[in-house]
């Protein structure tokens, strides 16, 4: 049973990673950049239970400025991937600029939730 699991774990490990290779760059280094935020929360979240909590306002807004950064990037990758037939007339400039737009939105409350 052993063996059968580990073949079906390498079969499907090794379909992601063809299926991943046709993806188009754009939406590679917009995947990066989600991946990126996630590890800078979770790091938030490790230092917190390390070190403790004093500042809690600080950890809230460090870990909530990375999760919705990310949560923003994937609206992003959501339209801008061309095979997302529910965006197909939106322009690949108008998501940035939205994106670039809730991002300042987000980010003016987080630097308001610091006090």
């Amino acid at each position: 049973m052993a063996r059968s699991t580990t073949k079906d774990a390498q079969a499907l490990l090794h379909s992601l990673r063809s299926a991943y290779a046709v993806t188009p760059t754009n939406l590679k280094i917009i995947d990066l950049y989600i991946v990126f935020a996630v590890v800078t929360a979770l790091i938030q979240i490790v230092y917190m239970a390390v070190v403790g909590t004093f500042p809690f306002n600080s950890f809230l807004s460090g870990v909530l400025s990375c999760v919705g950064t990310a949560v923003l990037a994937v609206g992003l990758r959501i339209q801008v991937n061309k095979e997302n037939k529910e965006f197909k007339d939106l322009p690949p400039e108008r998501a940035f600029a939205d994106f670039v737009l809730c991002n300042l939105v987000l980010h003016l409350v987080i630097m308001n939730f610091l006090g």
